[in-house]
């Protein structure tokens, strides 16, 4: 006789329990390090803050870019944190001694190891290879994909993927593709070491894809697109299994996250303000999270814990915690 499949775990609800506004624009981008002890934060004025992800606490603050910060990037160690700037930068903060100071570590301390030199417009998103902290992908406004080495500071592969300004980029599990997607509304798989394309996964001139990842099992890549809608495909087969729908996005390149740690779900901001959070398999919205006064960009699940991370655009500018009940 076979066995039944578990059923999911009941859903717990999220609360907010923190806000903090660590910074003086518009909050971009939000990165829980792999190791869970800090919560990065991106921001349009040009700086990057290291937060306590229990307190919301600003632990350290990195400066250095000469325009707004649009993505970051943990290094699978949590060692290196890379970040993508409209300056057409991209750079390469060592945080060992964060880590190893805490609170202890000087806030201020100049952290940059590296600076990655060679797009021509905004770089809009980056990437670190997971199965090396040596490797980071990047997309930019020049409509290229990028591959350096993080060691030399060289761009060893410049891809002229797209026909306009590329809005993610990110690696697979493995280190092996990675994918790509672009206001052209195409969405890509590159070979990481050759650069070569080996499938498009859309080709459509509308609506522009905003955001592309492969989920944590390297089966599927969540795609954004700007008609309120996030798919779910089997890019090996190219078919579109499941649609996410009832949060809005149509002009801004929302980041969207996956939630493995307590059942699955896929979380996602909103230009109505709100955090979504939907059932990965049955698609079905699960809660909405409010709060925030303006769009919000950026979502990010801690790695170990039930936490979500959430930030807002100009109007709001706050860094918001969520846990769920217990």
């Amino acid at each position: 006789m076979s066995q039944q499949p578990a059923p999911p775990p009941p859903y717990r609800p999220y609360r907010q329990v923190r806000a903090a506004t660590p910074h003086t624009r518009a909050v971009s981008c939000v990165r829980f390090s792999p190791c869970g002890r800090l919560l990065a934060t991106a921001s349009l004025d040009g700086t990057v803050a290291l937060l306590s992800p229990s307190s919301l606490a600003v632990v350290a603050v990195l400066r250095g870019h000469t325009d707004g910060v649009s993505d970051l990037s943990w290094a699978t160690e949590s060692f290196y944190l890379c970040t993508a700037s409209d300056d057409r930068t991209l750079r390469i903060w060592d945080i060992r001694p964060v880590l190893a100071g805490g609170a202890q570590a000087d806030p201020a301390a100049d952290r940059c190891v590296r600076v990655l030199r060679g797009h021509t417009n905004f770089v809009f998103s980056a990437n670190f290879n997971p199965q090396t902290s040596s490797q980071v992908a990047s997309g930019g406004f020049d409509c290229t994909v990028r591959i350096w080495d993080v060691k030399s500071g060289r761009c060893t592969r410049a891809i002229d993927a797209h026909s306009e300004p590329v809005t993610s980029v990110h690696f697979i599990r493995d280190g092996s593709i990675i994918v790509s997607g672009s206001h052209d509304g195409s969405c890509k798989i590159w070979d990481a070491k050759t650069g070569a394309c080996l499938k498009t996964v859309i080709d459509d001139k509308k609506p522009a894809v905003s955001f592309s990842m492969f989920s944590p099992n390297g089966k599927f890549i969540l795609v954004a697109t700007l008609d309120d809608s996030l798919k779910l495909c089997n890019f090996a087969t190219g078919k579109f299994l499941k649609v996410y729908s009832g949060h809005v996005n149509r002009v801004y390149c929302i980041q969207s996250a996956f939630s493995i740690t307590n059942g699955k779900y896929i979380v996602s901001g909103s230009e109505d303000n709100c955090v979504y959070i939907w059932d990965l398999q049955g698609r079905n919205i699960l809660q909405k999270l409010e709060g925030h006064t303006d769009t919000v960009i950026s979502v990010s699940c801690h790695p170990t814990e039930n936490k979500i991370a959430s930030g807002g655009l100009d109007n709001d500018r706050t860094v918001r915690l969520w846990v769920q009940d217990s």
